[in-house]
């Protein structure tokens, strides 16, 4: 295995691709982009010579992407970018880093590993001015700040982490013409959205649909759940205690939490084919009752990449349509998004890789990425129409709309729990089990974790 990681090594500059021989995808001061923001860094840099070797876990289509994104900067500066890509990321830039080979620039899958090579010496900060830049021009900007804050290898907290391209979870999918047929409107709380669920029964029809089947990760459908519903029913400061069980899962606050979740889940009445089908049906087939006539649900809790399941030749936006999970009005603690997403940091420094994090500030780097595929952004400079389509629109609303993110929590926790004890003590609830049980049993497996 290691042979064949360090020969990824050796392949790194032959086969990294210098987006500088490009073709810009969008021609310069056409359509509705901010221009201006591309004038003036490019009047401003001057980095002939300079080379600057990138490393992320996007391949083909994505990679693609940020190869159309690189290709400005490369305009702009003289500067000469490239890129390669691994599925191996993981393992190969601990090596990298160990071996003193690391790449100027890494894009990390998730803060874990970053935070790791951060306490290790392996990463260089990214300052205060950019942390202060993040908090004033992101949505949710201190929540972005956190999420990219680490100790270092003396156990100071340092800003590291620029997150540059995210997703969204904290949704809910319908089907509009569903919707219309039976008068009902989208919720705007969640106790409109609960008092929908019951309106739903009182018509005589099945409210949700929800799977928690995914073969051996069978489960982590409720974690999502769970995760979401801490962050409307506590502070944003109790779920980074519960993340790093400083408050164990059997907090009251945690097993209030599950218990939320049990109200959609446990409820013959409110689930399509009732309780017993929820952990054997698979998420991927979960959401189609949606789409059956007559309807078998009319909602459905999913990440925005659920549409990849829907039947064929559906048309987001039409057919089928989201809106956000929402929070509970009652309680006052504004709108939180749940999500995750890709965060960049340097692992080998030098100027042309400053000069790079300061092109990933303007807003025209941002506008670039959103009018291709698979890209979401939190930067409040944006034009919200040069995204590539009117889905990708809503969700970056969304994103702009938050008061809070925070990253999945069950991708932050010990292995053993988060991709362990918490999956199966979420089918053990939905099958019957107590909370209080569920969270006794999570809590003992993070307990022999440590």
């Amino acid at each position: 295995m290691k042979k064949t990681l360090m020969a990824g090594v050796a392949a790194f500059v032959l086969s990294a691709v210098s987006a500088q021989a490009q073709d810009l995808k969008f021609p310069i001061g056409e359509g509705d982009f901010n221009w201006a923001s591309y004038e003036e860094f490019a009047a401003a840099n001057d980095l002939a010579g300079e080379q600057v070797t990138f490393f992320g876990p996007w391949l083909a289509g994505e990679a693609t992407s940020i190869e159309n994104l690189i290709a400005y900067f490369n305009e702009a500066t003289g500067a000469d970018v490239r890129y390669t890509g691994s599925d191996s990321l993981e393992q190969q830039i601990m090596i990298d880093a160990e071996a003193g080979s690391a790449p100027n620039i890494t894009a990390f899958p998730q803060p874990g590993l970053a935070a790791g090579l951060a306490g290790r010496g392996f990463l260089s900060p990214l300052g205060e001015d950019m942390a202060n830049w993040v908090t004033e021009n992101y949505a949710a900007g201190q929540s972005w700040v956190d999420l990219g804050t680490y100790a270092d290898e003396n156990g100071d907290d340092k800003f590291y982490g620029f997150f540059f391209n995210v997703n969204v979870k904290s949704l809910v999918w319908y089907v509009p013409e569903n919707f219309e047929d039976a008068g009902y409107e989208v919720p705007e709380t969640m106790e409109d959205l609960k008092a929908l669920t019951e309106q739903i029964v009182a018509d005589g029809e099945t409210p949700w649909c929800i799977g928690l089947g995914s073969g051996a990760a069978t489960g982590w459908p409720a974690t999502d759940w769970v995760e979401d519903l801490m962050l409307r029913t506590q502070t944003p400061d109790i779920y980074d205690q519960w993340v790093t069980n400083e408050i164990p899962f059997t907090d009251e606050r945690v097993v209030a939490a599950i218990e939320e979740f049990g109200w959609f889940a446990r409820n013959d009445d409110f689930v399509a084919g009732g309780t017993d089908t929820v952990a054997s049906t698979d998420f991927r087939d979960s959401p189609k009752g949606l789409f059956d006539s007559p309807p078998q649900c009319y909602l459905h809790r999913q990440a925005s990449f659920i549409p990849a399941y829907f039947p064929e030749g559906t048309v987001v936006g039409e057919d089928a349509d989201f809106f956000y999970f929402p929070s509970y009005a009652e309680k006052d603690l504004g709108n939180p998004v749940l999500g995750a997403g890709t965060l960049l940091a340097v692992t080998s420094d030098s100027p042309g890789t400053r000069a790079f994090l300061e092109f990933l500030k303007t807003p025209i780097a941002h506008e670039i990425m959103m009018a291709q595929a698979g890209f979401l952004t939190p930067h409040k400079g944006v034009n919200l129409d040069v995204y590539i389509d009117e889905t990708q629109k809503g969700l970056g609303g969304i994103l702009l709309g938050a008061d809070t993110f925070r990253f999945d929590g069950s991708d932050l926790m010990p292995a053993a729990v988060g991709q362990g004890s918490f999956w199966t003590g979420m089918v053990d609830y939905v099958g019957g089990d107590s909370a209080e049980d569920v969270a006794s049993e999570i809590q003992a497996s993070w307990d022999a974790a440590k």
